[in-house]
């Protein structure tokens, strides 16, 4: 991008006036897509399917609750492709109030995490549960580095990725770089995807190999994926895949799907809501997945595992699953990463996982720090 200096000193001057905006690189371009809004052009919406009939940035949490709201950005401002030759006067945008910074409160040791994969593991065998996605919070001390200086580096080092870096009112600040397509527009037909499995990526061109382990996992998430077409009279549809996609440090396996948009043109909100959260993100069967979580899991998602990207803007959708993200409070950067737990699963490399995952961000905040090391159980 021309000028990139000049482009995330726009962005950090956004964020420090407190002025809603979200930025954005759609997979495999360089176009940085910007909507910026006044506080009044903020929406929030206590169900999904209330997304029928609008238009902007959505911000959807993997859980509808009084704190973490379905968020659209209507755009005062809408840049298809932002430049630094372009800056709007920034003295025009109605700034939002300072957002309650909530404390972070679920973070555990390795041995806490490794205990409950494996209490996770026990469930799964039992019988009632399929896969379960258990999640965990990486905190790092925030530099003064520039904001929109990292969100462009992360650009540039996962260009396969949807790469975000938003501020909005409630939400607050979050960066991130997903892979994960939940739906996109793409002509007069729809593409969503089966993402799961996961490994260290590969120098060169070196051949991927996949555990049961990992191919069952992602079979998990397609079988869903035709469940939901079933439930809106989608009967024909292409696949590709399931194939390897790389993707920052990591790799995955991915199965499309592609369909006619006339078959949910009209009611894309509720499509959205019956396909989110997917097993991908939350587990199989649905219902006990999202149950198990929200006993087990000691910290709240918020935005992690939801989704987000451009909702009908010039007729186009392109929304991806919130994987590969952090939340930027004013003292760290609180990095998200999670794993699909089967009764395959070996608690050691789930940790491992988390890790790899948890490296693409780390990669642009601090390149030369090691993972950072969960404190220490402390004895009652």
């Amino acid at each position: 991008m021309e000028n990139n200096s000049v482009v995330s000193a726009f962005l950090d001057q956004l964020i420090q006036k407190q002025i809603a905006f979200a930025s954005w690189f759609n997979p495999k371009e360089s176009q940085l897509g910007l909507i910026i809004g006044d506080a009044s052009d903020v929406l929030f919406f206590d169900r999904f399917d209330r997304l029928n009939g609008e238009a902007g940035f959505v911000f959807a949490p993997y859980r509808i609750t009084g704190k973490s709201p379905v968020i659209l950005l209507k755009p005062k401002v809408y840049f298809e492709d932002f430049t630094s030759g372009i800056e709007p006067d920034i003295n025009i945008f109605e700034p939002f109030g300072q957002n309650e910074e909530r404390q972070i409160c679920g973070i555990q040791t390795k041995e806490e995490y490794l205990k409950l994969i494996e209490e996770t593991i026990s469930s799964i065998c039992e019988g009632a549960l399929s896969k379960v996605i258990i999640s965990r919070q990486i905190p790092v001390k925030r530099t003064d580095v520039s904001l929109g200086g990292t969100f462009l580096q992360l650009h540039d080092q996962t260009p396969n990725a949807f790469t975000y870096l938003v501020n909005l009112p409630v939400a607050g600040i979050w960066m991130g770089a997903t892979p994960e397509v939940l739906i996109k527009s793409d002509g007069n037909r729809f593409e969503t995807v089966s993402l799961a499995g996961t490994q260290v990526r590969k120098p060169g061109n070196e051949e991927y190999f996949w555990s049961t382990k990992d191919i069952e996992e992602q079979a998990f998430v397609s079988r869903y994926m035709l469940d939901v077409f079933f439930n809106f009279d989608i009967h024909q549809y292409k696949t590709i895949g399931p194939e390897t996609m790389e993707s920052g440090k990591v790799a995955h396996l991915k199965t499309s799907f592609f369909f006619p948009s006339e078959k949910i043109a009209d009611f894309m909100g509720n499509f959205i809501s019956n396909l989110h959260p997917t097993p991908a993100v939350c587990g199989l069967p649905k219902d006990l997945a999202a149950e198990f979580i929200q006993k087990n899991e000691v910290h709240e998602r918020k935005y992690y595992t939801g989704y987000l990207g451009p909702w009908r803007l010039n007729q186009q959708v392109a929304l991806f699953v919130n994987l590969r993200c952090m939340e930027i409070t004013s003292q760290e950067y609180i990095l998200y990463a999670g794993g699909g737990i089967t009764s395959h699963s070996v608690p050691e490399k789930e940790w491992d996982e988390t890790n790899q995952k948890a490296k693409t961000l780390l990669s642009v905040i601090d390149p030369e720090s090691p993972l950072p090391v969960p404190p220490e159980k402390v004895e009652s």
